[in-house]
């Protein structure tokens, strides 16, 4: 998807709606639960504000991160959103309600329908504001630190430091809430910012 993405914004800059068809399909999944953890219940419509916003101004899009630009978009549809209700939705949800996540499939596909599922991201908007939108940004959309602190206006440190936090916030209360009986599921970890270190390579035998 990375690959493609880049491709597909040049081809609906250019006009091809079959392209901005696949942005949209790439994108929604994933803002609409960023949404749903900033506004609950009004989600949908700050997303179709949102992506209002990306048809009228994709022409003036000059490279860079996609998904951050339009996530940037959303986030500032979600708090003029926030601004007009001048409230922050909050939608209690019994931790007892995340029993039906365990599922007899491999534990990271658990942890992906885990985050996933409306109990989870209800879950979610319960953790402090700023460790949900980290964990959202890093988890769920799937930015790096760096490019999720340029979203929210903050340092990279901060997000990671916050992210940090909010997962184990969830996973204490995903494990509270699950069957003793029941397998574990843990919230997927945000996206590494380090290439992994190269294995040392192995040294001549002397003599």
């Amino acid at each position: 998807m990375t690959r493609e993405l880049p491709e597909a914004v040049a081809a609906a800059q250019a006009g091809d709606e079959e392209a901005f068809r696949f942005l949209y399909r790439t994108l929604q999944p994933a803002l609409l639960r960023y949404l749903t953890t900033l506004v609950g219940a009004d989600a949908e419509d700050v997303a179709s504000e949102t992506w209002l916003q990306i048809s009228r101004d994709l022409p003036t899009f000059t490279g860079g991160e996609f998904r951050a630009w339009s996530v940037t978009i959303a986030r500032n549809r979600a708090m003029d959103h926030l601004r007009r209700q001048r409230r922050r939705p909050v939608v209690p949800v019994p931790v007892q309600a995340l029993n039906d996540l365990a599922a007899e499939t491999d534990t990271a596909d658990r942890a992906g329908e885990a985050i996933a599922t409306e109990s989870a991201l209800a879950l979610i908007r319960t953790l402090p504001p700023a460790e949900a939108e980290a964990v959202m940004l890093r988890a769920v959309i799937g930015l790096d630190a760096e490019t999720a602190g340029r979203v929210l206006g903050r340092r990279a440190g901060a997000v990671r430091t916050a992210a940090h936090r909010g997962l184990r916030r969830l996973a204490a209360l995903l494990e509270r809430s699950a069957p003793d009986d029941a397998p574990q599921v843990t919230p997927p970890r945000p996206r590494t910012d380090r290439p992994a270190p190269h294995a040392p390579s192995a040294e001549p035998a002397e003599g």
